[in-house]
């Protein structure tokens, strides 16, 4: 948390530091405006969030123009909180708004006519009607309620992934901190994980754990035992967890926005000499990678260091997608770059300091049904990779032996 006597996370800083990105992306464009309606494109332009169950309704969206100050229309009442804790906001540009909770007010009641009408006078009083609007996710009755209106459509998400990929000093920060809370989560596992227990347990645990530490959201987490592991299934069940099971988890949560995807494997107990060799690999896998990360590397290149799906039991790239994998991490879970060999290969990214992914490997045991999957956070810098992810992986953790 911030202090007086320690220089930590700057957030007036953070807040310019966004906002510029995002403005300097909106004028390298073809577009007059940006309209917003993913959540952490909301947040990166307006730096205002709300959660729970409002994340997915397509309710909140935010406006940029080319000369004007961030608009915001929100949920209800939160548009009034925002008035009074968010002033680097301009108060008359937070206001209450409502599309339709995903079609649950039909389009037919008129509040997207409406909505689409005042955007277009804010954009007419702007003298930018005419210029094509930048829209990142959109549901098609407003896409299409926008287009009878004379506005011309085009696709902002590729602008606001590029915005966001370089990371500042304080979102860095801010992503090392969230890593740093997940780093005891799994030494609490690590003690809880003896016969008996239920995948949803552990489940239970990390989530008590993390909103504890103070995490603002807990997105997901994968818990994965004994014969689930092979193939990987992304979810969690109440298995009970037995002697001698591999397993393997995925934390997923944030703070202050900043995202993990932290996978550890362990055995229960005792390992065998095929979950040994299955963990061996998966870690020389992920050292290669690690290796080839540098400023000025092509994602092509990362991805090269990993088997081809036909060397780990998967008939093409598409059914293996995931498993030998890098993704970008910040206020989304998966942002830019996205490296694999089902994309890289052909469409390689050229990686730059300042940027932030995690890199997932992925092995198969030889008895059929364990399997091992490590996850570490890398930050791109002038001198190589610098690590986030700090609990102890690079050899098979055996949780309470025997």
């Amino acid at each position: 948390m911030g202090v007086d006597y320690e220089q930590r996370v700057d957030f007036d800083r953070l807040r310019r530091y966004r906002l510029d990105r995002a403005r300097t992306a909106l004028a390298a464009s073809e577009c007059g405006a940006l309209l917003l309606f993913d959540f952490y494109n909301i947040r990166y332009t307006t730096q205002t969030w709300i959660g729970g169950a409002l994340g997915d309704k397509m309710t909140r969206y935010a406006l940029l123009t080319r000369s004007g100050e961030p608009m915001l229309w929100d949920f209800g009442s939160a548009a009034r909180h925002h008035r009074l804790y968010s002033p680097w906001l301009e108060p008359e540009n937070c206001h209450a708004g409502m599309l339709g909770l995903r079609g649950a007010i039909a389009p037919s009641a008129g509040l997207m006519e409406a909505a689409v009408r005042q955007i277009r006078a804010l954009l007419e009083d702007a003298g930018l009607a005419d210029e094509p609007v930048g829209v990142d996710i959109v549901e098609p009755a407003f896409l299409f309620e926008m287009q009878r209106q004379g506005l011309v459509v085009v696709d902002a998400q590729q602008l606001m992934l590029d915005a966001r990929v370089i990371k500042s000093e304080d979102e860095i920060m801010l992503l090392t901190q969230a890593a740093a809370m997940v780093d005891g989560v799994y030494q609490d596992i690590v003690e809880a994980l003896k016969p008996g227990i239920r995948e949803n347990e552990i489940v239970a645990l990390a989530n008590k754990r993390l909103y504890e530490m103070g995490s603002d959201q807990v997105e997901a987490i994968n818990a994965v035992s004994g014969e689930r592991c092979n193939p990987h299934p992304h979810n969690f069940s109440d298995r009970l967890i037995r002697p001698g099971d591999q397993a393997f988890f995925d934390i997923i949560h944030s703070f202050n926005g900043y995202r993990t995807c932290y996978y550890r494997t362990f055995s229960v107990g005792s390992a065998t000499a095929s979950q040994q060799d299955a963990y061996t690999k998966a870690r020389e896998w992920m050292d290669a990678a690690i290796e080839a990360v540098k400023p000025g590397v092509g994602t092509d290149q990362v991805a090269a260091v990993w088997p081809a799906a036909q060397k780990f039991g998967f008939a093409n790239e598409m059914d293996a997608f995931g498993l030998q994998f890098g993704h970008g991490l910040g206020l989304g879970l998966h942002e830019r770059p996205i490296i694999s060999r089902l994309n890289s290969m052909t469409h390689p990214v050229e990686l730059e300091v300042g940027m932030v992914f995690a890199l997932e490997t992925y092995c198969p045991a030889s008895d059929g049904f364990s399997a091992a999957r490590i996850e570490e956070e890398v930050v791109v810098t002038p001198d190589g990779p610098r690590i986030l992810t700090l609990f102890p992986a690079q050899d098979l953790v055996i949780a309470n032996p025997y």
